[in-house]
């Protein structure tokens, strides 16, 4: 198995500096919603959310990922006022309690910016800016690490017969256009982080051939993130329901690591974090 080179990046939060390519940074996922496709709304209320949150965190999470709407395909958004009645307060609980740093998971200006007041620090955008035309502008007010994901159509029509005529070549010019976009808006290149975008409009042999490929992203220059666990397409390979698919998602991010990803977005933090070690371990020999 080849081993890419990883380049390593610094970028800044209002907290402090956020170092990656060092070692793989593992993130944690907080579904603050009914509706995850990932864990059935375990942690849709407060306390809930709250005690998954520092269970993370003792398991070794370095960021968290807080979200208040459901991207699952055919899922719908719902109003800001909802979203922002799930997430800030756990947002405060955790700031509270930790220094960890908390991503917001959200398409809208207004949550990433009372998000980012409450004591997160980076916004994590799926739609690239594309949704909300305010969002740019969030982020470059607060000159938050900004992280742009590729999704063909949205989440409610994403999987209708997904199609590309080169997958690699498109997603990376989206990716480099919605960079330039962003600039455009003054937010600062060096504060973004790009995702690929694994399970948003993409068959299963799309993200297998995204994740086998995932080195060619190091073109845009800006550190990568992979976001595969528990997808749709690890099920497929596997046959496996949604809460058996950790192995498959181990296997995954440790070829992504391989390929040079520098975040890896997972549900089972404990899980990752020791393929995360074992994958830098090999890579780093």
């Amino acid at each position: 198995m080849s081993i890419s080179a990883r380049k390593r990046y610094i970028l800044q939060m209002k907290s402090g500096k956020l170092e990656l390519g060092e070692r793989t940074l593992v993130m944690g996922v907080l579904n603050v919603t009914p509706d995850s496709f990932s864990d059935a709304g375990k942690f849709h209320h407060f306390h809930a959310a709250v005690r998954q949150a520092l269970d993370m965190i003792v398991s070794g999470a370095d960021l968290l990922d807080i979200g208040g709407e459901s991207t699952r395909p055919s899922s719908e958004p719902v109003p800001v006022e909802m979203e922002l009645e799930r997430v800030i307060p756990v947002i405060e609980a955790v700031r509270e309690s930790s220094d960890i740093p908390i991503s917001i998971d959200t398409t809208k200006a207004e949550v990433a910016r009372q998000a980012l007041a409450a004591g997160a620090d980076i916004i994590n955008d799926i739609s690239s800016l594309r949704f909300d035309p305010l969002m740019a502008e969030t982020a470059a007010e607060f000159n938050a690490p900004l992280i742009l994901m590729h999704m063909q159509g949205t989440p409610r029509t994403m999987q209708d017969n997904p199609s590309y005529h080169s997958i690699l070549s498109e997603i990376i010019a989206f990716l480099e256009e919605r960079i330039q976009y962003a600039m455009d808006q003054g937010v600062d290149r060096g504060q973004i982080i790009v995702d690929p975008g694994i399970g948003f409009g993409k068959t299963v042999h799309h993200n297998l051939v995204l994740v086998k490929n995932l080195h060619a992203f190091q073109c845009l220059d800006r550190p990568i993130l992979l976001g595969a666990s528990r997808k749709r397409f690890i099920g497929a390979v596997l046959d496996r329901p949604v809460d058996d698919r950790e192995v498959g998602t181990a296997v995954v991010n440790s070829m992504g690591i391989a390929s040079g990803a520098h975040i890896v977005r997972v549900h089972d933090v404990e899980f990752h974090r020791q393929a995360a070690v074992m994958a830098d371990a090999v890579r780093t020999a």
